[in-house]
């Protein structure tokens, strides 16, 4: 049996679950083994547990003995906090079971401990986690860079094992994974740098990944023979697939008997099912079908799901649809990866996904979990969007999949981590770029580029008033680089891949509770008297700090005081 290796407290917690699904009876073995691996399966076939019960067969069984120090050796990465957070409560859950065998049992089992690490973790927590490392840290690419560079989290990483790399192809496509690529060569020149530890071992996960060699060098940075290994069986899955289609006929744009069509056929589709999700593709979309299905359906019947939404918000629409208390959520990608959701029943498209991998993704969420059919319906609004998902379908049902193109060294992705790294210790320079061709987009970087961007981030840039952004000094004669004053403060809160677009917190008063985020833009258009709609809540501003006093537009926290 393949689970037969394991811990006999894994094997027999793991009986409780069920039989081995094929990743996982293919992926254990190739983990056991120390090597890289990719496994690319459906969603619903259990890849998450296949990465993760190794990783806990070997906390376990040095939890066993008294030699269990209070150090960090899983590593697990998420592209998106809310898929973090939900990581983090499904293994709590496990855990916590598996001591409770122990304690039946006898068995002395030392506490295993977790941790959340995103831009949502309180400042307390992440005081906590410095002082007490936890034995898993679950956090994003992002926080992940910030750990590196800030230097008492750099120091909890330097005994990590195990990088767990979950949706790997959410990043592998665009610059966030080439900051997560040479941050986890970064993390490996951290644990290995005194000659002690082996490299960590990564593990990558995906259900709609193409091509899968090119994804395993991603994840590996030299996918030599012998260090990684593919465990693919396949990302086809069977589903039941429509394109509904209005009465009235489609035309370039939606009209409102178009809009109007969709929210009651939608209605009648919440109705007749369970549970639903409803896939969009825009915040703003995501609440005005919320707000039109709660007109149908029920102010308690539908929730709106968004990365707007304050973080209790979202959790509370995860939990409640996940007890059945909802009827439906209306989402954008922000319930698009692999959340536990618990039986979602049916999964609802609006307009085109533009992808068939985006598409494979969102069906999945309904019935997801192993031998149930999920169920998706397309609903064009559109001439072209009935064109599109008229060709996802059919390209779905055929197997076809996106090809991912990994970007070729984006250099202004290696200035912020040649910062980062530079500030932390001092490098020869012929180290650093060796450093950064470990990572797969940087592989084939050139000589030229890579000393024009020390050049940069070394002279400064000239203006006006003189030079600024000199982070690093360049000893050009010994070919050595360190940081300047002020380099490490510049790397944390200036690094990462996503767009830095101002967002302005919503407080409700004089409860002074946090709603949600909103755009500069719409921030700053608003007025005294705008009615607006989040969280499925209509707010009137009654306040607009911004309008008062010009001078405070420059001001990342902004309050709107809503009524």
């Amino acid at each position: 049996m393949p689970v037969s290796p394991f811990d006999p407290l894994i094997r027999q917690w793991f009986a409780g679950v069920g039989k081995p699904t094929e990743p996982q009876e293919l992926g254990w073995p190739e983990i056991r083994s120390g090597r890289d691996v990719l496994i690319s399966a459906p969603t619903g076939s259990g890849k998450t547990l296949a990465a993760f019960l190794s990783c806990l067969d070997q906390l376990v069984r040095r939890a066993r003995t008294g030699d269990f120090p209070d150090e960090t050796t899983v590593l697990y990465v998420s592209p998106l906090k809310a898929l973090s957070n939900d990581i983090q409560k499904n293994l709590d859950r496990p855990l916590a079971e598996i001591r409770e065998l122990a304690e039946k049992q006898g068995i002395g089992l030392a506490s295993i401990r977790t941790a959340l690490r995103t831009g949502d973790t309180k400042a307390s927590e992440r005081q906590r986690m410095t002082r007490k490392p936890p034995h898993i840290l679950v956090t994003t690419p992002e926080s992940l860079y910030i750990l590196l560079t800030a230097e008492k989290s750099r120091q909890i990483l330097k005994t990590v094992r195990t990088v767990i790399v979950d949706e790997i192809h959410a990043v592998a496509d665009d610059k966030r994974g080439s900051h997560l690529a040479l941050s986890l060569a970064r993390l490996e020149r951290l644990v290995t740098r005194d000659g002690g530890s082996k490299r960590p071992q990564r593990i990558g996960l995906s259900a709609t990944v193409n091509p899968l060699a090119e994804v395993a060098e991603f994840l590996s940075g030299e996918f030599r023979e012998g260090r990684g290994k593919i465990v693919s069986v396949g990302h086809q899955r069977a589903m039941e697939l429509a394109v509904e289609v209005p009465r009235d006929e489609l035309s370039a744009v939606a009209s409102t008997e178009t809009w109007s069509e969709i929210y009651d056929r939608l209605a009648e589709l919440i109705k007749a099912h369970r549970t639903t999700l409803v896939f969009v593709n825009t915040r703003r979309l995501s609440e005005r079908i919320a707000h039109q299905l709660q007109e149908r359906l029920g102010e308690d019947a539908v929730l709106s799901h968004h990365g707007s939404l304050s973080r209790q918000l979202r959790l509370n629409a995860e939990e409640r649809l996940k007890e059945g208390e909802l009827k439906a959520v209306v989402a954008t990608a922000s319930l698009e990866l692999g959340i536990d959701i618990g039986t979602v029943d049916l999964a609802c498209l609006i307009g085109s996904p533009r992808s068939i991998a985006v598409a494979l993704q969102r069906v999945g969420r309904s019935g997801h979990w192993v031998g149930a059919l999920p169920q998706g319906r397309f609903f064009p609004t559109t001439r072209d969007e009935l064109i599109e998902c008229a060709a996802l379908v059919r390209a779905i049902r055929k197997g076809e999949l996106d090809r991912l193109e990994i970007p070729e060294a984006p250099l202004d992705i290696l200035a912020q981590q040649l910062v980062a790294e530079v500030a932390c210790e001092e490098y020869a320079e012929a180290d650093l770029l060796a450093l950064v061709r470990s990572a797969y987009p940087y592989r084939n970087l050139k000589q030229k580029d890579f000393d024009e961007v020390v050049d940069v981030l070394s002279e400064g840039i000239a203006h006006s008033r003189g030079r600024s952004g000199a982070y690093l000094h360049r000893d050009r004669v010994n070919g050595r680089l360190r940081a300047r004053r002020g380099a490490r403060l510049a790397a944390i809160t200036s690094g990462g891949a996503i767009p830095d677009n101002a967002q302005y917190a919503v407080i409700a008063e004089p409860e002074g509770t946090k709603v949600g985020m909103l755009d500069e833009d719409f921030a700053i258009e608003s007025s005294v008297g705008d009615i607006f709609l989040l969280g499925t809540t209509s707010w009137r501003v009654q306040s607009c700090p911004m309008q008062d006093d010009p001078e405070r537009r420059e001001c990342f926290q902004y309050k709107m005081i809503l009524k």
